[in-house]
């Protein structure tokens, strides 16, 4: 029994279809924008050319053809192509398709499992999937626009190589529209033309889904001249989108631009310049969630511990976020990117930790003095374990003059507190406790 909104994928009308969709590419040499990948030398055409897919993330910004890229290196090769989304499909959904590449492999048949926005596939999802990948049953290919190094599991980065896709460029874009109005049924069956690329131009930036949703919109809009041609003008676009998106990534790295010079801005102690590149992002569609992290970053690397309480008003921002979204998120950063702004600045955090870091990678290994050793058992009790270590809230202050560096490394200062905010306070304690190590202080 057929239910009121079941319906069948075969006798669906193409024409219902977004033409995003409809003109998706089937095969590589109509996916344009992506030369460094697809080029002859290019590591996507060469795996093809092997029959030899890795496992691999494809990162890069909304509408560059990740989705076509995974689906379509699968057709090449004649792989079974599977597609779960990370926020949605479950282990029990994992194990179904890992029991299905199974089968296939029997065979002799691969299975490509894409996983989209896989920068949220959670721990449960990759422990259910990665012993099928180790075994060659599966495959994957997972897209972000997000940083992998900064957003996915390092177990699964591990197994993944990375290649970042470009935000399509104009010529790119064109590419793409003319192909569209030249492939699609409806689109060249009532003769569209593009009167001015420009506006295409900035409402795609350098998104190719953006571009193609605003061509199909204007289309249906725009009547026929005496020549029976769609003219697409900008007055049509504007009328069709209803809104000038402002652009965000015309050649590529605007997007990263952007965020780069909001972190700057924001370090720099300039609210007002910092909020016109927040408004530029959230204009533009920048998911907030990435903007509250690269806030989060600020707090840690950029105000520290001259105003401690910067890093709860990110994290809480954060948060916030998660749980209104937008519009009403609009507010939440902008206040955090205001609060960060004018607060108190140090790096001497981020510094210290480099510093120490530093000193790591030139030993071998370290040993923990005994007196800081837990001692759980007798026998450690009696092999020095715990031995002479002194309860610094058994004196004054709660502090006792001890050592505690590995034996391996000599006292000395790594963390510097600059003297601004918070930290100048900060700085005359750990004088007082740590002579030895300020001693060359001025």
């Amino acid at each position: 029994m057929t239910g009121l909104f079941d319906f069948d994928d075969k006798i669906s009308d193409q024409r219902t279809q977004p033409l995003a969709e409809r003109v998706r590419p089937t095969a590589l040499v109509n996916v344009f924008g992506q030369d460094h990948l697809l080029g002859s030398n290019g590591p996507l055409s060469v795996f093809v050319q092997k029959r030899a897919i890795p496992s691999m993330i494809l990162w890069g910004p909304p509408g560059t053809g990740k989705t076509t890229l995974a689906s379509l290196l699968a057709r090449e090769i004649g792989a079974a192509f599977e597609r779960v989304s990370a926020v949605d499909s479950g282990v029990k959904e994992l194990r179904e398709i890992i029991a299905r590449a199974n089968f296939r492999l029997r065979s002799g048949t691969r299975t490509i499992l894409f996983i989209d926005e896989v920068h949220r596939f959670n721990k449960s999802q990759q422990d259910a999937l990665l012993h099928a990948v180790e075994r060659g049953v599966v495959t994957i290919i997972g897209a972000t626009t997000e940083n992998p190094s900064f957003e996915v599991n390092s177990a699964l980065l591990s197994r993944c190589q990375v290649y970042k896709l470009n935000s399509l460029s104009e010529d790119a874009i064109r590419k793409i529209v003319e192909y569209a109005i030249s492939t699609d049924a409806w689109l060249s069956g009532h003769l569209v033309q593009i009167t001015d690329w420009k506006t295409i131009y900035t409402l795609a930036s350098g998104d190719a889904r953006a571009a193609l949703n605003a061509l199909e919109a204007a289309a249906i809009i725009a009547q026929p001249d005496d020549s029976g041609f769609r003219q697409i003008t900008p007055e049509i676009l504007q009328a069709a989108v209803q809104k000038r998106i402002a652009r965000y990534d015309r050649a590529g790295d605007a997007h990263y631009d952007t965020i780069s010079a909001f972190i700057k801005t924001v370090r720099g102690s300039d609210p007002d310049a910092a909020l016109v590149y927040l408004a530029a992002m959230l204009e533009a569609g920048e998911d907030p969630l990435f903007i509250a992290r690269r806030l989060i970053i600020i707090a840690s690397e950029d105000v520290g511990n001259a105003d401690p309480q910067a890093l709860n008003v990110a994290v809480s921002t954060f948060l916030a976020i998660e749980r209104i979204g937008l519009p009403e998120g609009r507010l939440t950063l902008s206040q955090c990117t205001i609060y960060l702004a004018c607060a108190s600045k140090s790096n001497a955090s981020y510094l210290a930790f480099e510093k120490a870091a530093a000193v790591i990678r030139e030993n071998q290994g370290i040993t923990i003095p005994l007196h800081l050793r837990n001692a759980p058992t007798n026998l450690m009790k009696e092999q020095g374990y715990g031995l002479e270590y002194k309860y610094p809230h058994d004196y004054p202050l709660h502090f006792i003059h001890d050592n505690y560096f590995p034996d391996e490394i000599k006292s000395q200062k790594f963390y510097d507190p600059n003297g601004d905010g918070e930290e100048a306070e900060i700085r005359n304690r750990l004088k007082e406790r740590w002579p030895d190590r300020w001693k060359d202080d001025i």
